[in-house]
């Protein structure tokens, strides 16, 4: 190949790079040359930086015979690659020991996901006590999402979950908790019913050990004449003695959440809570609760006159941080083998 206006011999550099990549002869090297010669570091990738610079004449010559040498190469250490492992099979097959007829090695088991257990254990809980599981949407409506659960447009509350839109007219979003089912359910179920919605649910928030962007919940909605509030404490009382396999103290504090009327800050302790890894010193706010406001009940089809109900959101996160003692909500979104293998 000709000099380029630059003073960068590409033949050079081809020639040094062939040379370096039939000299590899593991995958360390192998891994080595692909940094050194195809990585943005290297001298092939500042050639191709300096094109700009060279005059307008030299440019498509230059430009087409670098690009034509990155691909052999990309090419040449894909073949390079299956050489090296065509070649130690064969050396493997030749050993003294080889046996064709044993059984390959097993692969490494993987495990479920500590919210994916956490959830099939609530969903077994709740299913053993007539409840059945919804599910619905993550990209939601506006009205199902805010205004047919008594969030009308413009209402303060709506600040409480600041929201992902999808698109300009403020109509569509992802959710940000799972009660929209609550109006989901009432439309299509016939009262009496109960039902749990568990599901993955988004926020604009800032993310720290705390937040997160995304998470996840468990709605919980019954509906049935005479519903009132003993009837929620007892099934909360219930759930959490399944899930944390002890005894619960709980607390309702009152809290403002525009579909129940009364709404409540559901608090709870756990007697072994020095032992959790700092995670729950003492009481911790644990859900919202209360009775379904009766706007929420027409919004649902649902005579308020008649019939009454209760609904709550766990936080699906907050009950595995208290069950294993985790300090840091970001970790079940990170994807780090190091904390999903241990459970």
């Amino acid at each position: 190949m000709a000099e380029t206006s630059n003073g960068s011999n590409l033949a050079e550099i081809t020639a040094a790079a062939m040379a370096a990549l039939e000299a590899a002869d593991g995958e360390a090297a192998l891994q080595a040359f692909e940094r050194t010669w195809l990585g943005k570091q290297g001298p092939l990738a500042e050639l191709l930086a300096s094109i700009p610079r060279l005059p307008a004449a030299d440019r498509p010559r230059v430009g087409k015979a670098a690009n034509q040498l990155k691909r052999e190469l990309a090419e040449g250490l894909d073949a390079r690659r299956s050489a090296i492992a065509e070649a130690a099979l064969r050396q493997a097959r030749s050993a003294d020991d080889y046996d064709a007829s044993l059984p390959a090695p097993r692969s490494p088991r993987g495990s479920l996901h500590p919210i994916t257990r956490i959830r099939r254990e609530v969903e077994d809980i709740f299913g053993s006590m007539g409840y059945r599981v919804l599910d619905g949407p993550e990209v939601e409506l506006d009205h199902y999402n805010f205004e047919a659960l008594n969030f009308p447009a413009n209402h303060p509350a709506r600040d409480l979950q600041d929201t992902f839109w999808c698109d300009n007219e403020g109509h569509v979003l992802l959710r940000t908790h799972t009660s929209p089912v609550q109006i989901r359910a009432m439309q299509r179920l016939k009262p009496p019913f109960r039902a749990i919605v568990p599901g993955r649910v988004f926020r604009n928030e800032a993310v720290d050990a705390k937040h997160e962007h995304t998470f996840h919940q468990v709605e919980g909605l019954v509906i049935d004449e005479g519903i009132h509030v003993g009837h929620l404490i007892g099934t909360l009382k219930g759930v959490l003695r399944e899930i944390f396999a002890s005894e619960i103290d709980i607390r309702l504090r009152p809290g403002y959440f525009p579909f129940v009327e009364p709404g409540f800050e559901v608090d709870i302790r756990l007697p072994d809570a020095g032992s959790r890894g700092g995670v729950l010193a003492d009481w911790v706010e644990f859900c919202g609760a209360g009775m379904v406001h009766p706007n929420v009940l027409r919004a649902g089809g649902v005579d308020p006159e008649r019939y009454s109900g209760f609904a709550f959101g766990m936080g699906l996160d907050r009950m595995v941080m208290l069950r294993y003692g985790i300090d840091d909500i970001r970790h079940f979104m990170a994807g780090d083998l190091r904390f999903l293998t241990q459970f």
